[in-house]
């Protein structure tokens, strides 16, 4: 007796795909039912985020750099883009590539859209607020952004990428939504990207000092990745499309000295804090006001940092060992390891 095979739902391609949000995005629009063409060029997306989705009938992986013009045989209903590096080190290391990945290359992501009728969500930043003078963000917040400093290939690059969709959906040329990305964190981010969270957990796992910059007063609101990728593809789905840019994260604000001492604790660390000059618009606080998005969306964060942080830890850990190829035992790290990513 032959199986019935189901049809995939849609046709959705994710740039950025193999990067530590993107990937867990594929997972989600795999999960559905949905194709997923995952377009990336690898300059910060790691092949091991997507290795267990090489076999799966409904993906396929396209390396392409979206600064260039792109051409995709496939029908194709939605794009997701995540295409651009997001930590201040690999962003800051080639601004002027940083800078056409956001504005030439969502140009190009938009032309594709338009040609394939697609749906297309692009992935802004809470970069756009720079070093806000409101607290918490709002949606309808200009920001506070030094348009000339080491920043600026992002940030700006983020709110041009954000002009040229608004543009083209007022131009009735594509049907174009904007989510405004707050601090993440998660299984599969790189030890490498400079980001506080994964700084802290690789120093802690490996009894280095943990590097604060500034006095650790300063805030940030960690959202955990499963209630992001929720975040987009609610975004993507609703209708009718709310024409605005919509916040996604998780209001709850930490001092990085507070999320220091959480990370010390978990992971029962020697190690001791040092401090060292913020770098410049370094942010002094963020926090997102999500108002819109639980009007809008329904959507809300359902993982607090007192779980996500652990899960995030555990897959660290096994980063460690399998690097050492050997059992690794963290004193003190009594956590079960998240096959896979998943959320807790």
């Amino acid at each position: 007796m032959l199986k019935k095979v189901t049809p995939p739902c849609k046709t959705i391609l994710v740039a950025g795909g193999a990067g530590f949000v993107g990937s867990h995005l594929c997972d989600a629009l795999l999960a559905e039912g949905h194709a997923v063409i995952c377009l990336d060029s690898f300059l910060t997306g790691r092949r091991s985020n997507i290795r267990p989705l090489q076999n799966h009938p409904n993906f396929r992986l396209v390396e392409h750099d979206i600064s260039t013009p792109m051409q995709i045989e496939d029908r194709v209903d939605q794009i997701y883009n995540l295409a651009c590096p997001a930590s201040p080190p690999h962003y800051q290391a080639d601004p002027v590539h940083t800078m056409m990945t956001s504005v030439a290359g969502t140009g190009n992501l938009l032309d594709l859209a338009k040609h394939k009728k697609a749906s297309f969500l692009q992935a802004s930043t809470s970069e756009v607020y720079g070093d806000p003078e409101e607290h918490p963000q709002r949606e309808d917040y200009w920001g506070h952004v030094n348009c000339t400093g080491p920043r600026a290939c992002y940030d700006e690059g983020k709110r041009a990428a954000e002009a040229l969709c608004f543009d083209m959906l007022r131009l009735g040329e594509v049907d174009a939504r904007v989510v405004r990305i707050f601090n993440t964190y998660g299984p599969r981010m790189r030890a490498d990207d400079g980001r506080i969270v994964s700084n802290l957990i690789w120093q802690a796992l490996h009894n280095q000092p943990l590097t604060i910059y500034g006095t650790g007063s300063q805030t940030r609101s960690f959202c955990f990745v499963s209630d992001l990728v929720a975040g987009l593809i609610g975004l993507m789905n609703v209708q009718p499309n709310p024409k605005l840019p919509v916040n996604i994260g998780n209001p709850g604000e930490f001092t990085i000295s507070e999320l220091a001492q959480m990370v010390v604790s978990l992971t029962g660390s020697q190690s001791k804090l040092v401090y060292k000059p913020l770098p410049q618009d370094d942010p002094q606080r963020r926090q997102p006001d999500i108002a819109r998005a639980q009007s809008v969306l329904g959507w809300e964060p359902k993982v607090p940092l007192s779980e996500g942080l652990p899960h995030t830890i555990s897959w660290f850990a096994a980063e460690v060992s399998a690097q050492a190829r050997t059992p690794h035992t963290i004193p003190g790290l009594r956590l079960a390891a998240v096959a896979g990513g998943a959320a807790p």
